[in-house]
């Protein structure tokens, strides 16, 4: 047990009045409630600029979280954001009804801001103009603490003791009003998470990984916003089923078409029309829409005129010339994908091989998940290429393919001697 969970076992007994004798059953770990109950939802300019002035008189870091309506509404935007800082409180603000919170953003820029998955929430609050200059993220400190379950009611209850409402996650964070159950969730999001992150900065010091968390933290502050993705369309699920370039091109028009209209409608493209469907009529290329009504997904409780704009859309494919035909797969920008190895090169699928064994069994001596200690992609392109198997040249590829100083002094040995051993 580390220390940290030392800790939260410690607060549970005295939270529940002590060790039980032992033909007692243990007190259930308590409930956790929101300290200042449930704050009203800002949703105005005067309201937000006494949150502004209060967040920027608080002191300590600042707990931040978003909910989203992913699976409900088109994109990824911010529905509520939550915040809580000491002598701040905390504050629910609504950036449907405030869409512009920059100055709030301004107001704590300097300071330390604390999210749970940080990487998930942080383009929804840069389209409101909230940036962070530094974080912590209480995900992955625990990742690299090495706690087996790093969602943020997990670490909640093994570490400090409490146990978080759950069942709102997955709501539609659209609705308005939004029901006080959900408000009380979303405060209770933000309320312990500065405290984790003490907690979770102690395990990591005592571990030796503080330094190395703080990398990884800065990493994600200062990295860019990613590109728009190339050819979204190619993510449909099923899409291995499409095999034939003609059909590809259905899948392409039915999938631009669906966005369309999914973002005209603001609503989340798999109500519109689902993957399946989409596979289904790209491998039947139906002849009409008597033929696509008779398709799974299509028929059900779908009216004649949106039968016609999918069937058009099939139609459009059907018709195009071959030159504008989408060509199988991607384009590849780095190594094939590893299954492919062992014909293209074998020697590269031994180096492949020797270097996923020895960076596995480091990740297992430091206690934190592989992809954490490096990237799979990173491995993948020493191998594919590999520099000479001496300790500059290795570290200097690892630093050229975005590893973090702590990431190349851990794992540039055991990939010298990995790379040595095959060579």
């Amino acid at each position: 047990m580390t220390d940290a969970q030392e800790t939260a076992a410690d607060s549970s007994l005295r939270t529940t009045g002590g060790a039980p004798p032992d033909d007692v059953e243990p007190a259930p770990i308590p409930l956790l409630e929101p300290r200042d109950g449930i704050p009203p939802v800002i949703a105005d300019d005067a309201s937000l600029t006494e949150v502004i002035a209060a967040f920027a008189a608080g002191s300590g870091p600042v707990a931040v979280d978003a909910e989203r309506a992913s699976g409900y509404r088109y994109g990824q935007r911010a529905y509520l954001v939550q915040l809580r800082r000491e002598g701040s409180g905390t504050a629910l603000i609504d950036p449907v009804a405030c869409p512009d919170l920059s100055g709030l953003g301004e107001a704590i820029s300097g300071v330390e801001w604390v999210l749970h998955a940080a990487t998930q929430d942080l383009p929804c609050l840069r389209e409101i103009g909230m940036v962070p200059t530094r974080l912590f993220d209480t995900e992955l400190a625990g990742r690299l603490a090495g706690f087996p379950r790093v969602g943020l009611g997990a670490m909640v209850e093994s570490v400090l003791g409490f146990v978080l409402e759950k069942g709102h996650s997955a709501v539609d964070w659209s609705t308005r009003p939004l029901p006080e159950p959900w408000l009380r969730y979303a405060a209770l999001d933000v309320e312990l998470l500065v405290d984790l992150r003490d907690a979770l900065e102690k395990e990591l010091d005592r571990q030796g990984k503080l330094e190395w968390a703080r990398q990884e933290f800065d990493a994600i502050a200062q990295a860019e916003p990613a590109p728009p993705r190339k050819d979204p369309w190619r993510r449909t699920s099923g899409m291995h089923k499409v095999r034939r370039r003609r059909q590809m091109a259905v899948v392409r028009e039915l999938w631009e078409t669906r966005d369309r209209v999914a973002q005209r409608r603001d609503v989340s493209p798999g109500k519109v029309l689902g993957d399946a469907a989409i596979v289904e009529a790209a491998l039947a290329l139906p002849a009409n829409v008597h033929a696509l009504a008779a398709l799974n997904g299509f028929g059900h409780r779908m009216g004649r005129r949106q039968l016609e704009q999918w069937q058009a859309a099939v139609d459009r494919a059907k018709t195009l010339p071959d030159s504008q035909l989408p060509q199988p797969g991607q384009p590849v920008t780095g190594p094939p994908p590893p299954r492919a190895w062992a014909d293209k090169d074998p020697a590269a699928a031994a180096r492949l091989s020797a270097a996923r064994a020895a960076v596995s069994a480091l990740a297992e001596q430091l206690t934190m998940p592989q992809e954490n200690l490096i990237t799979p992609d990173t491995v993948r392109r020493v191998c594919w290429e590999p520099p000479s198997p001496d300790p500059e040249s290795v570290a200097a590829a690892l630093a050229g393919y975005g590893a973090r100083p702590w990431q190349v002094e851990q794992v540039t040995p055991v990939l010298v001697a990995a790379l040595s051993a095959t060579s």
